[in-house]
């Protein structure tokens, strides 16, 4: 795989928004693209060069499985190159882990996917105001029509809406592996005004349909650009996402 001329991502460096915040969103500039679950230096490294704008880290204290301590995460970030940003998953509501985590680490991107019931707005603007300079991104789950009126409610406040799949019950949100009802996605890309992501069951081999359908700002894969049986990334397949996503 050629790799493209690049720099390394410093640490708290301030870069210009991938999106505005504008209605037609996918037509607004080339489609973003974001990679789940990074866990090493190498995939990272590999997976910037390919070009996947959002580099994604679980982060965490251990409550989920997977989660990288924050040492481990900020190896992973030192070795993803620019233009390339990390973004740093909390699974947990806990407000005071992840502000001491996250002014630990310095990520870009802290990336909030506990449940709505377990974290709401106001804990989200609460950690907006403790962590100046850093871009929020809020997972929301797409389990039918009242998914536009939680979307609503960070709209204005994160920099991207991240739409995803959800088992009710479940206190973490997406990395299901299954599509959910994207005439719904569609409704809420068409009705707020923050950027949104698509996720859930996206792959090489649906991307392209996704994108058609919903019109994002981004698309997000986790489970479809695994190598089969593992949580490690198949780099085949993630730069088969990327392209399909970025040249449809």
């Amino acid at each position: 795989m050629r790799r493209r001329k690049s720099r390394r991502l410093g640490r708290g460096a301030s870069r210009p928004d991938l999106q505005s915040h504008l209605p037609n969103q996918s037509r607004c500039r080339t489609m973003l693209t974001q990679i789940y679950e990074v866990a090493t230096p190498a995939e990272a490294e590999a997976i910037s060069a390919i070009g996947v704008d959002h580099v994604g880290v679980l982060v965490g204290d251990g409550a989920f499985p997977r989660e990288l301590p924050v040492s481990e995460a900020a190896a992973v970030m030192e070795a993803i190159r620019g233009p390339s940003l990390l973004s740093a998953l909390f699974l947990s509501p806990d407000v005071a882990m992840i502000e001491r985590m996250a002014r630990e680490l310095r990520p870009p991107i802290v990336h909030l996917g506990a449940s709505n019931e377990l974290l709401a707005p106001d804990h989200v603007s609460a950690l907006r105001r403790s962590l100046p300079g850093v871009r929020f991104m809020r997972s929301v789950p797409v389990t039918g029509p009242e998914a536009l009126q939680v979307a609503r409610a960070y709209d204005g406040i994160v920099e991207w809406i991240l739409l995803d799949s959800h088992r009710v019950g479940d206190p973490q949100i997406g990395a299901q592996g299954v599509t959910h009802d994207w005439s719904i996605s569609r409704t809420i890309v068409e009705t707020v005004r923050t950027p949104v992501i698509l996720a859930g069951g996206l792959g090489p081999d649906n991307v392209k349909e996704a994108i058609r359908s919903v019109q994002p700002a981004g698309v997000d894969s986790k489970t479809k650009t695994d190598s089969e049986g593992t949580h490690s990334k198949d780099l085949v397949k993630v730069q088969a996402f990327n392209r399909a996503a970025k040249n449809g």
